[in-house]
This record gives structure tokens, C-alpha cells and sequence, in this order.
């Protein structure tokens, strides 16, 4: 595997060797060892899955207390995914990465904790897998503002109806939010 680090320190681009032929692919998405090589030695402890349709934003969410590390994939469509680092002594606070993860390009994206996370789904139909190094707690759960002006994210969102839950339409801005020491 080829791991990118990305311009704020914690969140890493993933891309798997993918050994295809005329029958299809294969590919690891996650070998513990491997991955410890690489330095990313994390248990999990959830998986989650889910599908949405084209203009659906899922994010930025994140829990405090009880943060979690998302190792994140597309495995039918494409999103745009995005880590914003809400730990307040780093000198990236406040700042976001994004990348495009398709099916066809079989990036995983490594968001660590401490950062509020969420993605765009570029296409019908997509679905998103995460593995959590830690259980989702709702009572811990906290939302970002999705388009903040203070952390201003630059959404691909020409020619899309965003759609948001309900939820995520109350996001706070970044100096309301419960970031982390």
C-alpha cells in the first residue's frame, strides 16, 4: 500500500495495491500487520455502512468526549471526503483536507481523532464504509458547521442540491463547537 500524508499532520491517503484482470480485482482494505508497519496501529471496534444519493452531505461530525478514528472508503459511487482538525493546540486548528474516494479509485482515507469529519456523495447510490477505533456514543456527538466561513471548505457542489439531515443543519460554527485541548 502507498500511504500520502496530507498537508495537516493526522489525516493519511490510503491507496491499496489493487491486483485486477479480466475476472475483476483484489485487493486488502484493512491487514492489521500491514498497517502497523505502515504506523497505523489501531483496533477497531465498529464498522459502519452507509448509502446515500447524489447532493447528500453526512458531516462534520464528531464526538467529545470519547473521540473517533475513521478509516473511510467508497465501495459503489464516489464522495468527497473531509477532516477538519478540531484539536485547539495544533497549529493546523481549524483547518481542512479533502480527497475524492471512488469506487474506481479505491483511495482510503485514515481521519484520526481529534478531527470532525464529513463527506459529499458525487453520485447515486454510493456507499461509504468506515471502520471506528472506538463505539459511537450519540449523547457525545457534536456537529460542525458544514459550510462555516471561518473553516471554509471548498466543497465541489456545482450543479448539486446539497441535502443535509436535520441534525447537521444545527452544525455550530468553529469557535462554538467543543473542540479538543
Amino acid at each position: 500500500m502507498n500511504i500520502v500524508e496530507t498537508e495537516i499532520a493526522g489525516p493519511l491517503i490510503i491507496e491499496p495495491k489493487v491486483f485486477g484482470d479480466e475476472r475483476g480485482f483484489f485487493m486488502e482494505s484493512w491487514n492489521a500487520d500491514a498497517f502497523a508497519r505502515a504506523g497505523l496501529d489501531i483496533a477497531f471496534v465498529q464498522d459502519n455502512h452507509s448509502r446515500s444519493q447524489k447532493g447528500v452531505l453526512r458531516g462534520l461530525h464528531f464526538q467529545n468526549p470519547g473521540p473517533q478514528g475513521k478509516l473511510v472508503r467508497v465501495v459503489s459511487g464516489a464522495v468527497y471526503d473531509v477532516a477538519v482538525d478540531l484539536r485547539r493546540s495544533s497549529p493546523t486548528f481549524g483547518k481542512w483536507v479533502g480527497v475524492e474516494l471512488s469506487a474506481e479509485n479505491k483511495r482510503m482515507f485514515w481521519v484520526p481523532q481529534g478531527f470532525a469529519h464529513g463527506f459529499l456523495t458525487l453520485e447515486d447510490n454510493t456507499d461509504f464504509l468506515y471502520k471506528c477505533d472506538a463505539l459511537y456514543a450519540p449523547e457525545n456527538e457534536h456537529s460542525l458547521s458544514w459550510d462555516d466561513p471561518e473553516v471554509g471548505i471548498e466543497w465541489p457542489t456545482d450543479g448539486l442540491e446539497v441535502q443535509l439531515s436535520v441534525k447537521d443543519r444545527k452544525g455550530q460554527s468553529l469557535a462554538q463547537v467543543e473542540a479538543f485541548a
